[in-house]
């Protein structure tokens, strides 16, 4: 199954460079075409999040609505889906930023809490727990 870089998902989303969104286009529906599913990495989703929020401005209701239409694509499949998608609820409902919220999910997948934590806001999500300090 290919994979597909953060890069290749930015340009298709933001369609800031022509070229490149052209030949993203014609991969993703070359790859459609002969029947593939496209794979997505955990790591690509956090650094696309990342990427969407500081290169290119988008709010928390952008990087939301972006990454459920991008979970609910039938053209793609991701890496600890269950974990993205309970991290995105996590960070719909909360003030932690998303990577925060991916990394409580992805423990609490692999059954470990709580997940230590000297950021006060990634303590602030359920199965986080705040390392006191003295």
């Amino acid at each position: 199954m290919p994979a597909l870089d953060t890069n290749v998902l930015v340009r298709y989303l933001v369609q800031d460079d022509a070229a490149q969104l052209a030949a993203a286009k014609r991969l993703i529906s070359r790859c459609v075409a002969a029947g593939a599913t496209l794979f997505v990495p955990v790591t690509v989703v956090l650094e696309l999040e990342w990427a969407l929020r500081s290169s290119f401005g988008f709010d928390k209701n952008d990087v939301l609505t972006t990454l459920s239409s991008l979970f609910s694509a039938s053209e793609l499949t991701f890496e600890s889906e269950r974990a993205l998608e309970v991290a995105l609820h996590l960070f719909r409902e909360g003030s932690a930023d998303f990577a925060d919220c991916l990394h409580v999910a992805l423990a609490t997948q692999a059954g470990e809490q709580p997940l230590w934590t000297f950021d006060k806001g990634a303590a602030k999500v359920s199965s986080a727990q705040l390392v006191a300090k003295g």
